[in-house]
């Protein structure tokens, strides 16, 4: 690393250039997978507290279930809590609708204008998860989740109304979020109810299943599928959607980092070619070319990532409170991983040309 460590001090401009480019670009990449990581969560989940090992939906004539159009008969909630296996059986209504608060609190409802919750329809009793644990346990009750009690600027007590009927407010709750509108519970009764004002049959959206039937087997007597809650997030439209572009987007800013990190690389070989060639011709082996180089690379790399993490970090617990944004390993330490091995990746690529020359050539000696 004598080369690698000489250069480093003598020609900083480059590698602060090369380590500036790098933070941005980790910057990018990092506040792009927390910011999709904050609205995956305001899109699923609710889906993925719900209290089962499979989640199941009707299954359409052709195409994929939908959360949208699904319609669970009481044939195939029968057909599934009958079936050899199974432990339980949770039916839960899920429908979009709104809710007003007329002149309570300071919240967005407060003139008493219409909030968009999504209307969850759970029976008590059901295991406990951030979802279940907001059922209320009678009819002419609601349970809000933090987002939807924030939205309407009403606590425990307060009356709400939700497709012209009033309801007391009876529990307030943690986050809880299905296609990005925040959860407002009910008991199944009166969610058939509701969800029959909205021009529902009032019939369960999704069955959420517990145990170790027959899957597939059950699924095809009984007309639906069946899919564990990560699984099912694809029958969530908006979901495939977002995810698909913001996904597409991370994928390329990973592409383009590759791409500038190596060009920065390339033309840093270019100009250490002498130096290079000089060293092969006193008996450097390869090995120990590529080693000093890609030691360089990571030094780069791993400050230039570093201080682009930090920045992340900050400008995510700032932004935290304005903008769905995640703060987690896989939307930190991943993105920072794949920075680096790209970045690698591209070093390596670079020093091919100089690594395979002839030492003599590399010196000029054909002049």
């Amino acid at each position: 690393m004598f080369v690698a460590w000489h250069d480093l001090r003598f020609a900083r401009g480059r590698f602060v250039l090369i380590g500036s480019v790098v933070a941005l670009i980790t910057l990018l990449v990092g506040f792009l997978a927390g910011l999709t990581g904050g609205l995956a969560s305001q899109n699923v989940s609710a889906v993925l507290d719900l209290p089962g090992d499979r989640l199941v939906l009707q299954q359409p004539s052709t195409g994929q279930p939908s959360f949208g159009d699904s319609t669970i008969g009481q044939r195939a909630v029968d057909g599934w809590q009958a079936a050899p296996g199974v432990d339980d059986v949770v039916p839960v209504g899920i429908v979009q609708g709104r809710a007003t608060a007329p002149g309570a609190g300071s919240g967005a409802a407060a003139s008493g204008a219409a909030v968009g919750v999504a209307l969850v329809g759970l029976p008590t009793g059901a295991r406990s998860t951030p979802v279940t644990d907001l059922a209320p346990g009678r009819d002419d009750q609601v349970g809000l989740s933090s987002g939807a009690a924030a939205d309407l600027g009403v606590q425990v007590g307060d009356r709400i109304t939700v497709t012209g009927t009033d309801y007391r407010v009876a529990v307030v709750g943690g986050d809880a979020w299905y296609s990005h509108t925040p959860v407002l519970a009910m008991t199944p009764e009166a969610w058939a109810a509701a969800d029959r004002r909205l021009g529902g049959d009032g019939a369960p959206t999704v069955l959420a299943v517990s145990g170790s039937p027959d899957w597939d087997a059950v699924a095809a007597s009984t007309g639906t599928s069946a899919a564990s809650p990560l699984g099912s997030l694809t029958a969530l439209e908006t979901f495939r959607s977002e995810i698909g572009s913001l996904g597409l987007m991370i994928v390329m800013l990973f592409g383009v980092s590759a791409l500038v990190v190596g060009a920065f690389f390339t033309v840093w070989t270019m100009q250490r070619a002498g130096d290079v060639a000089v060293l092969k011709a006193l008996g450097a082996s390869t090995g120990s070319l590529v080693r000093d180089a890609l030691g360089q690379a990571l030094v780069v790399l791993v400050l230039g990532i570093g201080v682009g993490m930090l920045a992340v970090v900050g400008l995510g617990a700032l932004a935290g409170g304005a903008l769905p944004f995640l703060l987690s390993p896989v939307t930190t330490v991943v993105p920072a991983a794949a920075m680096a091995v790209l970045g690698l990746a591209g070093a390596a690529v670079a020093l091919r040309t100089v690594t395979s020359a002839d030492p003599l050539t590399a010196l000029g000696s054909n002049r």
